[in-house]
C-alpha cells in the first residue's frame, strides 16, 4: 500500500508542479502532510538539505521521503513518479517544439503562468521565513537564531548588490548560510 501511496503522491507533485522546485514546495508540503510522511519541521529541514545538495529539489525530496517510508524500493518508486510527467512532457515538447511554441494560445498560457509561479515562490519563501523564525500560528515561538541567520542573508544580498552592483550568486548565498548556521547554532 505504501508503494502505491508514494507513487500516486509524487505523481501528483510531478504532474502539477509548474514553475520548478520552488513553485512545487507548497504542493510537496500538501502531499507529504496529507499522507503524514514527515512533520512540518522535518520537511522544512529536508527542503534546506535538498536545496544545498546537487540535483533537483523535487527529486531529492522524493528520493528521501520514499527511502524513509519504504526503503530503497520506495525511493525508486517516489523518484520515478515525480520525474515521469516531466519526462513524458519533454518527449512530447521535443517532438512538437516548433509548432507548439509558435501557437498563440500556448504563448498566452505561458505568459499567464509566469505571475502565478512568481506568487507561489514568493509566498513559499515568506511562509518558510515566518514559520522558521516565529513558529506556527498554533504555537508561536520566536527563534532568535533563525532571525539572526535570516538577517545575515538579507544583509548579505543587499550589501553585495550595493557594493558589487550585481546579484549575489545562489552558491555564495548557500555558503554564507552554512557558515552562519554553524556560527549561530554553535553559540
Amino acid at each position: 500500500m505504501i508503494y502505491i501511496e508514494l507513487f500516486l503522491g509524487f505523481l501528483k507533485v510531478g504532474c502539477f508542479a509548474f514553475g520548478g522546485a520552488y513553485g512545487a514546495i507548497p504542493l510537496i508540503r500538501d502531499v507529504v502532510m496529507s499522507y503524514g510522511w514527515l512533520s512540518d519541521e522535518m520537511l522544512t529541514y529536508m527542503i534546506a538539505v535538498s536545496e544545498s545538495t546537487p540535483g533537483p529539489i523535487m527529486v531529492n525530496l522524493a528520493t528521501y521521503i520514499g527511502s524513509s517510508q519504504a526503503g530503497f524500493l520506495g525511493a525508486v518508486i517516489a523518484t520515478l513518479a515525480v520525474i515521469l510527467p516531466s519526462f513524458i512532457i519533454i518527449l512530447l515538447v521535443t517532438a512538437l517544439l516548433k509548432t507548439v511554441l509558435k501557437n498563440k494560445y500556448i504563448q498566452a498560457i505561458l505568459r499567464g503562468l509566469k505571475p502565478c509561479v512568481i506568487g507561489i515562490v514568493f509566498a513559499t519563501g515568506i511562509y518558510m521565513v515566518v514559520s522558521n523564525c516565529f513558529g506556527s500560528i498554533s504555537a508561536v515561538s520566536v527563534n532568535f537564531q533563525a532571525i539572526i541567520i535570516t538577517a545575515i542573508l538579507v544583509g548579505s544580498m543587499f550589501g553585495y548588490k550595493q557594493f558589487k552592483k550585481k546579484k549575489l550568486s545562489p552558491i555564495l548565498l548557500i555558503v554564507i548560510s552554512a557558515i552562519a548556521g554553524i556560527v549561530v547554532y554553535r553559540m
